[in-house]
């Protein structure tokens, strides 16, 4: 339980501390964390810009979890020379890194490019002269990070506090007057930024940033500042579509994109062009070949394929916005109050085409990259990404079926009602993802998934990478796999052959539709050779196509 606040009393020296030293670090992130998690909701509420999606102080909680999180690992690693506890160097880049990783969001993003900012400078000193340093240097490294800043934002309050200790001082002096440097300008955002005037709150990441500060304060002096004046809920927006987006009476892009990109520096300026020109809110963020990249867009397969041309990105999370024009589903029903939607649907996906396709029905998507399958904490965070009181986990993937679990069952203790649907292949969420409906009850929406999903078989095909033992014999490394049910069936030396003979078996027990799921890597011209076998030989079932992208197994086959 955290400490009551006290008045803070220059003359009082007894719980102050003059170096930032990597047990201040770890102090000052465990505190973050804390804080952060306990007052999210309330900053969830006051979130209006650059969307009202209502999930501001949840990024930047999970933001900072995961900084705290890396400072904790490094604590916890055999120190160098025997030493029992990292130095503030290590200290305060763990800090920075953890940040960098498990940045969410727009703000969360832009906190962990300050925090990069502030290691940078606290790497070499640790006093008060060196705090006011970081404190700059992260304040400009963060408004660098952003195409297009806007004043009465997080960048404002980064500004004004490292402006208001500028002039250096004690480590408790410094904290102190960036605190209420930054206290005061978020106090006048609403005057900066028209979307929070009219909505009649302050900035949300600003009053995170402050939150995060504040957590500063405490930890060097002992004692917590005075709080913040209870913020309201934002009101309703008039009718201005987009103008909290960054457009002008037109409607903002419909998703959030946002993924790491292993890249060089080059590569990821011309990245930033044409991302620029893509969307809006972007921010990225990183350096030293790893970059955390966010924005907004109509088009999120071309931005993770912009991403893929620049380097190599994972961990990739396609986020569809609510559209106000559209009827009331998922997480559309969200509004500016930061009110959870009622119902959304969670879906594990190979390929970022596949996430496209899935965050254009309304979905959070979570991608499965190759050898890199989510973890429980990832699925629980995307759970909390949606946003909705009601959730439909797909986690699609026999072995995520343990994680999934655990995921729901900790979502459950958060007060979100939960269904897990044990989707094995993502063929199956997709035809559960088809029959969706949220007008319907809970119960009636999750049988309906159910049942769909359970009516599709699925096949996979694969290349093997050694020699093995299989159900259908010894295969070879490079001989081609054909999976049904997670079993293999058939063992071929042409993928388009071994997919004919893989459709021919499913199809003897029967079938009215066809779905195939097309990766990069697949021959060109596969999906058509497959749809004209299909139409010779079964007259009555009828075949739709997916493309998967990049990171797909080279072809998924359902059949229902």
């Amino acid at each position: 339980m955290s400490r009551a606040p006290q008045p803070f009393d220059s003359a009082a020296r007894g719980d102050e501390r003059l170096v930032l030293d990597a047990e201040a670090v770890r102090a000052w992130s465990a505190r973050t964390a804390e804080v952060l998690g306990r007052e999210r909701a309330a900053i969830d509420a006051i979130n209006v810009f650059p969307v009202a999606d209502g999930d501001t102080g949840t990024n930047l909680y999970l933001t900072a979890d995961a900084a705290h999180r890396a400072v904790e690992a490094v604590f916890a690693a055999p120190g160098a020379a025997g030493t029992s506890a990292p130095d503030t160097a290590d200290a305060v880049r763990a800090l920075a890194h953890g940040a960098l990783l498990g940045a969410r969001g727009n703000s969360g993003t832009i906190l962990s490019q300050l925090l990069r900012g502030m290691a940078a400078v606290l790497a070499d000193g640790a006093d008060g002269d060196h705090l006011a340093r970081a404190l700059a240097t992260a304040a400009a490294s963060a408004r660098a990070a952003v195409a297009r800043p806007e004043e009465g934002t997080i960048l404002t309050v980064a500004a004004a506090a490292a402006g208001g200790c500028a002039d250096g001082g004690t480590l408790p002096e410094v904290a102190r007057k960036a605190y209420d440097g930054a206290r005061t300008a978020l106090a006048a955002t609403p005057g900066q930024l028209a979307v929070l005037g009219r909505a009649g709150v302050v900035d949300a990441g600003g009053q995170g940033l402050v939150t995060v500060l504040g957590a500063l304060l405490e930890t060097v002096t002992g004692r917590a500042p005075e709080p913040l004046p209870p913020s309201p809920a934002a009101r309703p927006l008039p009718e201005r579509p987009g103008e909290g987006c960054g457009h002008d009476g037109e409607q903002g892009p419909g998703y959030e994109v946002l993924y790491l990109l292993e890249a060089e520096d080059a590569a990821v300026e011309l990245l930033k062009a044409r991302l620029d020109a893509l969307g809006d809110s972007l921010v990225v963020v990183g350096g030293d070949g790893l970059w955390n990249v966010h924005v907004h867009v109509d088009d999120a397969g071309a931005a993770v394929e912009a991403g893929i041309e620049a380097g190599r990105p994972h961990r990739i999370r396609v986020t569809h916005f609510a559209a106000p024009a559209s009827p009331p589903t998922d997480r559309e029903t969200a509004d500016a109050r930061g009110e959870r939607a009622h119902r959304a649907v969670v879906a594990v996906l190979p390929g970022e085409g596949l996430a496209g396709l899935c965050a254009e029905a309304g979905a959070t998507t979570l991608q499965a990259r190759p050898g890199e399958p989510p973890t429980g904490d990832e699925l629980l965070d995307a759970v909390r990404r949606a946003h909705a009181r009601e959730v439909v986990l797909l986690p699609n993937d026999t072995d995520l079926r343990a994680a999934a679990a655990s995921a729901a069952e900790q979502a459950r203790a958060e007060g979100i009602r939960v269904a897990l649907i044990p989707t094995r292949a993502a063929v199956q969420g997709i035809a559960a993802l088809a029959v969706h409906e949220p007008e319907r009850s809970f119960d009636e929406d999750v049988v309906a998934m159910t049942a769909a999903a359970g009516a599709t078989r699925y096949a996979e095909l694969a290349v093997a990478a050694r020699q093995s033992f299989t159900s259908a014999g010894v295969c070879q490394a490079g001989d081609v796999l054909g999976l049904i049910e997670g079993d293999v069936a058939v063992i071929g030396q042409d993928l388009t052959a071994t997919a004919r003979t893989v459709l021919d078996r499913m199809l003897q027990a029967g079938g009215e539709l066809v779905t195939l799921v097309v990766a990069d890597s697949a021959p060109p011209g596969l999906a058509d050779t497959l749809e004209a076998h299909v139409r010779r030989g079964y007259l009555a079932v009828d075949t739709v196509t997916y493309h998967a992208g990049e990171g797909a197994p080279p072809l998924l086959v359902g059949v229902e």
